[in-house]
């Protein structure tokens, strides 16, 4: 790698990278890029390594300057657009490495009431504006272990929604054991966005995600997702947890998408109720490695005018793309809170009985207190070492949940992935430039003023 393009953090407002040849820039500040030339890179190197104080005037002589898109203050006044419900707190499988401590959340199996549910619902949609959209996501334990009140919400939300004219969507995640051909039908029906935690093809798979007797899953969850990727209108999506057992990523994004899924995406296990999965610093390196390879694979595909489904890198380019530039990793705790069984809010689906994260209840709404204490803490601009990153607009500071319980134990190779899809980015853009929305990109040279000022974004 050449060093003077390292993905190390050097400062917190720049960061100099190269692709397709030559020396581009990014800006955090509205997340911007541009192709600049070897004189201002020699400028900036030289400012690195001497004044740094010098960078800001810099920038500014270059008609790259711009106010802040993010400011210290967090943001206020966040009306409920996205709900995850707990419809169950129970699973059939015994994966050990689970968020939800298998399933349950450390507590005894049970079911979200049907009440409940109904309650959250009207919540969420209670004050809904017209033309506003919102969305319902149902997780778990397996939400499919409570069908009847999972459905019958998502008919309440439906009937709801059209009544006052505005937009929800759906969206389940399963460990796709007990879909059965109706339940594709039912998901069709209401345009379901369906994502199935697989964790590899065949016996990488069974090692990892075992029924709680022992036995293999992937064979049962192959037969019962024939009629869910059968059908015409829902995106059928895997979801890889990746451990030092199942780190052949390749191997497993062309497995996946040869079963006809959408999109395949890898998630790292960072955080576990004891630490079973975890991946340590070396692992992560290897992880990177692999991430970067379906990164190329994906590429060439695109560049070959191919369909891919390789999602990390498709979401990190249309980010790229609009500027994304936030304080916070996701809408957790603003926009988007998770319902416990027993009608309980908190910042995200996670958080489930964890009073850290607590976010008041179903019958009396969101506390407005806890919600921006909450904000107040996690802005990325309180976080260390998020203040000296250049990624930290992108990244938003990591996973609360992974956060709050490991510290930041990723931040290379969050680094790392972000500094190769910003090549990509450069890469693809001069490819294949129908990928990307219409209108300026985060693109320019240093000829001209920046031709890409993004409007501030919320949270997600």
């Amino acid at each position: 790698m050449n060093a003077r393009f390292a993905p190390s953090p050097r400062h917190p407002d720049i960061h100099l990278f190269e692709a397709a040849g030559l020396p581009h820039l990014f800006l955090p500040n509205g997340s911007r890029v541009f192709e600049v030339d070897d004189e201002l890179v020699d400028t900036l190197q030289a400012a690195l390594a001497g004044d740094r104080t010098d960078i800001p005037g810099i920038l500014e002589r270059h008609g790259l300057a711009a106010p802040e898109f993010v400011t210290d203050e967090p943001p206020s006044g966040f009306p409920m657009r996205a709900l995850s419900l707990a419809v169950s707190q129970k699973c059939n499988l015994g994966c050990t490495y689970c968020y939800a401590d298998g399933g349950s959340f450390g507590t005894a199996p049970r079911n979200m009431p049907l009440e409940v549910a109904l309650g959250a619902v009207d919540g969420m949609l209670r004050d809904a504006a017209p033309g506003e959209r919102y969305t319902l996501a149902f997780l778990g334990g397996e939400p499919l272990a409570n069908r009847s009140v999972l459905r019958a919400a998502t008919e309440r939300a439906h009937g709801l929604a059209w009544s006052r004219g505005c937009k929800i969507g759906f969206s389940i995640t399963t460990n796709g054991t007990l879909v059965t051909a109706d339940d594709a039908a039912f998901f069709d029906a209401f345009g379901f966005a369906v994502t199935v935690s697989l964790d590899g093809f065949g016996a990488v798979h069974d090692r990892q995600r075992p029924f709680k007797n022992g036995r293999g899953s992937f064979d049962r969850i192959v037969e019962r997702l024939a009629p869910l990727l059968a059908a015409s209108r829902t995106q059928v999506t895997a979801r890889v947890t990746v451990t030092a057992e199942n780190l052949a990523l390749r191997e497993t994004l062309d497995a996946l998408l040869g079963l006809g899924f959408y999109g395949v995406g890898f998630s790292p296990m960072l955080k576990s109720p004891r630490g079973v999965g975890e991946l340590a610093a070396a692992e992560l390196e290897l992880f990177l490695a692999q991430m970067i390879a379906c990164g190329q694979e994906c590429e060439r595909a695109l560049a070959a005018g191919e369909r891919h489904g390789f999602l990390n890198l498709l979401t990190a380019l249309q980010e790229i793309h609009r500027g994304t530039h936030r304080p916070y990793p996701c809408g957790a705790g603003a926009g988007y809170v998770a319902a416990s069984a027993d009608g309980a809010l908190y910042a995200c689906h996670r958080f489930v009985g964890e009073d850290v994260a607590a976010m008041g209840t179903v019958a009396e709404g969101i506390d407005p207190r806890r919600q921006s204490d909450w904000l107040d803490a996690r802005h990325v601009h309180r976080q260390e070492p998020c203040r000296s990153c250049w990624a930290r607009y992108l990244c938003g500071g990591g996973c609360h949940h992974e956060v709050l319980g490991r510290g930041r134990v990723a931040c290379d190779y969050i680094r790392g992935w972000l500094h190769y899809c910003l090549q990509a980015y450069v890469r693809l853009l001069d490819t294949r430039a129908d990928l990307f929305p219409p209108g300026p990109p985060a693109h320019a040279v240093t000829a001209a003023p920046p031709s890409f000022m993004p409007a501030p974004a919320a949270p997600r």
